[in-house]
């Protein structure tokens, strides 16, 4: 790829510039350390012999120790592996120096080892390293952080086409149910029908056009419920008990559209008809804890009802989806139980 390229050039022009600014600083050092009038071949090889010196410590360090035994966090082996190579590079640096002087047959009183030169070029290759493994490190940690972008990002894209996929189902759903309803009333050519034709209406310009985000007032939502309990008692018996209230005053808050509707509509289809006066479903909004919103929902249902129907509970499994991808683990608690003949729901949800 063109920009995994143009890295690579970056990467290796970095390094020329690294050790030509070394070589560099060597060739000053030499000049002024051995009070030469101009520059010559002789500093400029030493210059580089102690830059290969240099270069044999930090590039070991960088491509063998760190990868092998740092990030592997062998530290003993890493520190023992390291003193090796600090070593072995200060002894070549001395080696050819030596054999620099003795070729060109150059005067000096460092004709052999000497402890203290060892030690000086040892400690110079050491913070080589040190700068060097530390430029590593930032490297790396600014590259994990462009790939935990990326990946966040990936995340991101992905859980926004979850989303849209989990109201395309949605809304079919409730669709399906509503004309359901319609239906059954034009069978029996109730007056009732142009009522609720008008509240589907609403509720579906409520589906199409306010819940495209993933959060709308809640107020707007709560309208919603109204219209659709509305909508699904038309079609119920006078015998069957039906409680549905708000406790507190609504705040003006957001949430994400289309959870509670689910959960009413499996009421009242699966739980409706039962036996004879004891149908009832209970609906409670709950505003008394500020910033948090408490929905619960209870109804009877007989064991007779199969849970395991093709696309049976395909709205409560989106809601989980959507309150698991729109609110953290710590922003909502869901709790649905079946036991007795009575499904309950209970979710406590944190405001926007």
């Amino acid at each position: 790829m063109p920009q995994q390229a143009l890295y690579k050039q970056l990467k290796i022009a970095g390094h020329i510039i690294f050790w030509l600014a070394s070589i560099a600083s060597m060739l000053f050092f030499f000049f002024f350390n051995e009070k030469r009038i101009h520059f010559d071949a002789i500093t400029l090889s030493k210059a580089l012999i102690v830059n290969i010196g240099f270069a044999l410590g930090v590039y070991g360090n960088l491509k063998v120790l760190i990868p092998r035994f740092l990030k592997q966090k062998n530290y003993i082996f890493y520190i023992f592996w390291l003193i090796i190579l600090l070593t072995l590079s200060s002894l070549i640096i001395q080696l050819l120096l030596i054999s620099l002087r003795n070729a060109l047959n150059i005067a000096s009183s460092f004709t052999s080892f000497d402890v203290n030169l060892h030690s000086a070029y040892f400690f110079a290759t050491l913070i080589y390293v040190a700068f060097t493994s530390l430029l590593k490190f930032i490297n790396d940690w600014i590259s994990m952080q462009d790939l935990n972008f990326k990946l966040a990002k990936i995340e991101q894209q992905k859980l926004e086409a979850e989303l849209k996929t989990l109201k395309g189902q949605l809304n079919p759903h409730f669709l399906f149910n509503s004309l359901n309803n319609i239906y059954s009333l034009a069978l029996i050519k109730s007056d009732k029908a142009p009522d609720l034709i008008l509240k589907l209406s609403d509720l579906m310009r409520h589906i199409i056009y306010e819940s495209r985000e993933n959060f709308i007032a809640l107020e707007k939502e709560i309208d919603f419920v109204n219209n659709f309990i509305e909508l699904q008692k038309i079609r119920t018996s006078d015998t069957i008990k039906i409680t549905y209230k708000t406790i507190g005053e609504i705040p003006n808050a957001k949430v994400a559209p289309l959870l509670f509707e689910p959960f009413i509509d499996n009421a009242f289809k699966h739980g409706l008809p039962g036996s004879a006066n004891t149908d009832y479903i209970q609906i409670i909004f709950n505003f008394s804890t500020p910033g948090y919103l408490d929905f619960s929902i209870e109804n009877n249902y007989e064991k007779i009802v199969s849970w395991n129907k093709k696309n049976s509970g395909i709205g409560i499994k989106n809601v989980k989806q959507r309150l698991k991808y729109l609110y953290g683990s710590k922003q909502y608690e869901l709790s649905v139980t079946k036991e007795n003949n009575i499904f309950r729901v209970s979710l406590q949800l944190k405001l926007k």
